[in-house]
Protein backbone atom coordinates (compact mmCIF):
# COMPACT_ATOMS: atom_id res chain seq x y z
CA UNK A 1 0.00 0.00 0.00
CA UNK A 2 2.82 2.37 0.84
CA UNK A 3 4.55 1.63 -2.47
CA UNK A 4 1.35 2.48 -4.34
CA UNK A 5 1.17 5.78 -2.47
CA UNK A 6 4.76 6.56 -3.46
CA UNK A 7 4.02 5.71 -7.09
CA UNK A 8 0.97 7.95 -7.02
CA UNK A 9 2.98 10.80 -5.50
CA UNK A 10 5.70 10.32 -8.13
CA UNK A 11 3.17 10.35 -10.99
CA UNK A 12 1.46 13.43 -9.53
CA UNK A 13 4.82 15.17 -9.37
CA UNK A 14 5.52 14.27 -12.98
CA UNK A 15 2.12 15.56 -14.06
CA UNK A 16 2.58 18.86 -12.24
CA UNK A 17 6.02 19.30 -13.85
CA UNK A 18 4.53 18.60 -17.28
CA UNK A 19 1.74 21.14 -16.74
CA UNK A 20 4.21 23.73 -15.44
CA UNK A 21 6.43 23.20 -18.49
CA UNK A 22 3.78 22.96 -21.24
CA UNK A 23 0.73 24.67 -19.73
CA UNK A 24 1.65 28.17 -20.89
CA UNK A 25 2.29 26.99 -24.45
CA UNK A 26 -1.07 25.22 -24.53
CA UNK A 27 -2.80 28.34 -23.19
CA UNK A 28 -1.19 30.54 -25.85
CA UNK A 29 -2.03 28.03 -28.60
CA UNK A 30 -5.65 27.84 -27.47
CA UNK A 31 -6.01 31.62 -27.47
CA UNK A 32 -4.33 31.87 -30.87
CA UNK A 33 -6.70 29.31 -32.39
CA UNK A 34 -9.75 31.11 -31.00
CA UNK A 35 -8.65 34.73 -31.34
CA UNK A 36 -11.71 35.65 -33.46
CA UNK A 37 -13.88 35.07 -30.38
CA UNK A 38 -11.85 37.34 -28.10
CA UNK A 39 -13.09 40.92 -27.71
CA UNK A 40 -10.39 43.54 -27.66
CA UNK A 41 -10.00 45.48 -25.47
CA UNK A 42 -11.58 43.46 -22.63
CA UNK A 43 -13.76 46.11 -20.97
CA UNK A 44 -16.66 45.85 -18.58
CA UNK A 45 -18.91 47.75 -20.99
CA UNK A 46 -18.22 45.25 -23.76
CA UNK A 47 -18.93 42.34 -21.40
CA UNK A 48 -22.22 43.93 -20.38
CA UNK A 49 -23.12 44.46 -24.04
CA UNK A 50 -22.38 40.82 -24.85
CA UNK A 51 -24.43 39.66 -21.86
CA UNK A 52 -27.39 41.77 -22.99
CA UNK A 53 -27.05 40.48 -26.56
CA UNK A 54 -27.10 36.90 -25.32
CA UNK A 55 -30.09 37.54 -23.06
CA UNK A 56 -32.20 39.21 -25.73
CA UNK A 57 -31.20 36.69 -28.38
CA UNK A 58 -32.38 33.90 -26.11
CA UNK A 59 -35.52 35.89 -25.34
CA UNK A 60 -36.21 36.30 -29.06
CA UNK A 61 -35.92 32.54 -29.59
CA UNK A 62 -38.78 31.77 -27.19
CA UNK A 63 -41.55 31.87 -29.85
CA UNK A 64 -39.67 29.41 -32.07
CA UNK A 65 -39.05 27.06 -29.15
CA UNK A 66 -42.68 27.39 -28.05
CA UNK A 67 -43.87 26.48 -31.54
CA UNK A 68 -41.63 23.41 -31.68
CA UNK A 69 -42.87 22.37 -28.22
CA UNK A 70 -46.48 22.46 -29.39
CA UNK A 71 -45.60 20.46 -32.52
CA UNK A 72 -44.00 17.77 -30.37
CA UNK A 73 -46.96 17.88 -27.97
CA UNK A 74 -49.39 17.34 -30.87
CA UNK A 75 -47.27 14.42 -32.08
CA UNK A 76 -47.40 12.79 -28.63
CA UNK A 77 -51.16 13.34 -28.49
CA UNK A 78 -51.50 11.68 -31.89
CA UNK A 79 -49.41 8.73 -30.73
CA UNK A 80 -51.47 8.42 -27.56
CA UNK A 81 -54.74 8.42 -29.50
CA UNK A 82 -53.42 5.53 -31.62
CA UNK A 83 -51.80 3.65 -28.74
CA UNK A 84 -53.34 0.32 -29.77
CA UNK A 85 -51.26 0.45 -32.97
CA UNK A 86 -47.95 1.01 -31.14
CA UNK A 87 -45.25 -1.60 -31.51
CA UNK A 88 -43.51 -3.22 -28.56
CA UNK A 89 -40.21 -1.67 -29.70
CA UNK A 90 -41.63 1.86 -29.51
CA UNK A 91 -43.06 1.29 -26.05
CA UNK A 92 -39.83 -0.27 -24.79
CA UNK A 93 -37.75 2.63 -26.13
CA UNK A 94 -40.07 5.10 -24.40
CA UNK A 95 -39.84 3.11 -21.16
CA UNK A 96 -36.04 3.03 -21.33
CA UNK A 97 -35.97 6.77 -21.96
CA UNK A 98 -38.16 7.35 -18.91
CA UNK A 99 -35.94 5.08 -16.83
CA UNK A 100 -32.84 6.96 -17.98
CA UNK A 101 -34.44 10.31 -17.05
CA UNK A 102 -35.26 8.95 -13.60
CA UNK A 103 -31.69 7.63 -13.17
CA UNK A 104 -30.21 11.04 -14.05
CA UNK A 105 -32.65 12.66 -11.60
CA UNK A 106 -31.50 10.28 -8.85
CA UNK A 107 -27.84 10.95 -9.68
CA UNK A 108 -28.47 14.70 -9.47
CA UNK A 109 -30.16 14.29 -6.11
CA UNK A 110 -27.23 12.29 -4.77
CA UNK A 111 -24.75 14.90 -6.00
CA UNK A 112 -26.89 17.68 -4.56
CA UNK A 113 -26.90 16.02 -1.15
CA UNK A 114 -23.14 15.84 -1.10
CA UNK A 115 -22.80 12.27 -2.38
CA UNK A 116 -24.87 10.68 0.39
CA UNK A 117 -27.50 8.05 -0.25
CA UNK A 118 -29.37 8.36 3.03
CA UNK A 119 -30.11 12.06 3.27
CA UNK A 120 -28.80 15.52 3.93
CA UNK A 121 -26.21 16.40 6.52
CA UNK A 122 -27.92 18.22 9.37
Amino acid sequence: MASMLRQLQFKAGQASKFVAKHGTAYYKQLLEQNKEFVQEPPMVEKCNLLAKQLFYTRLASIPVRRESFWKEYDYVKQLWSKRQELKVEDVSIAALFGLECFAWFCAGEIVGRGFTFTGYYV
